[in-house]
């Protein structure tokens, strides 16, 4: 997968043998040191932008929507990530939604909607309406505006107390401006240690049209959005 970088921090990889949860924890300095096995109840995957928290449930909840809802404020960029994600740029520049934004990935062996909604003060109300149909909920946040963290974190727990479970991914958008925050500090702002046991990630990214590929925590995110939504939860 690419993005995935060794800067001397502490991962994990969930194993599951015998419908028993174990964690590989790989200790990454300037010595390596040997891999053990333990039990646990979180895995953490952490580079300098990527994050990966995934609880272990006792029992598989089967997804119960259609959609990867794609929320936050206006001007975090989601728009722009959407387009990324699908190669589906359009001329000039990317202006705020002003509503529903439903872009899709079609092909032979994959099929995924995604639906934005405007993050206004007045679209926000429709936030709730369409979480009873996501299979996953992407947050966006815009990594360089510090002081709307507060709003975000609120916004965010209200919307996850109506699924439990529901995955979540939160993308500390526009890493290339001055200012912007790391995941790790992104990570404590919103509390997200506090969202409940759901499957969960926190990636860097950022979006220009000046070259060819994305960005490496696009291809990152686009990758564990499709694994996620093909792996029952």
């Amino acid at each position: 997968m690419s993005g995935w970088r060794n800067v001397g921090v502490m991962g994990a990889t969930v194993v599951v043998a015998g419908g028993v949860g174990y964690l590989i924890w790989n200790h990454l300095s300037k010595e390596q040191e040997t891999p053990q096995t333990t039990p646990a109840k979180e895995a953490e995957k952490a580079t300098d932008n990527f994050l990966c928290l995934s609880v272990l449930q006792p029992e598989t909840v089967k997804p119960h929507g259609t959609q990867v809802l794609v929320l936050g404020l206006d001007g975090a960029g989601k728009s722009s990530l959407l387009h990324s994600f699908t190669n589906s740029w359009s001329e000039g520049e990317a202006q705020p939604t002003q509503g529903l934004n439903a872009v899709s990935i079609n092909r032979a062996d994959l099929s995924i909607e995604f639906l934005e909604i405007g993050g206004s003060v007045e679209l926000r109300q429709y936030w709730h309406k369409y979480m009873p149909k996501a299979l996953m909920l992407v947050f966006v946040v815009d990594a360089s505006n510090t002081p709307l963290f507060p709003l975000v974190k609120t916004l965010l727990h209200d919307l996850l107390v109506a699924d439990p479970h529901l995955p979540l991914m939160v993308l500390a958008n526009k890493q290339d401006c001055a200012g912007a925050c790391t995941i790790t500090d992104l990570h404590e702002a919103l509390s997200l240690s506090e969202v409940g046991d759901r499957k969960m990630f926190v990636i860097g990214t950022y979006v220009t049209k000046e070259v060819e590929e994305p960005s490496s925590g696009v291809e990152d995110a686009l990758e564990f959005i499709i694994q996620t939504i093909q792996t029952p939860r």
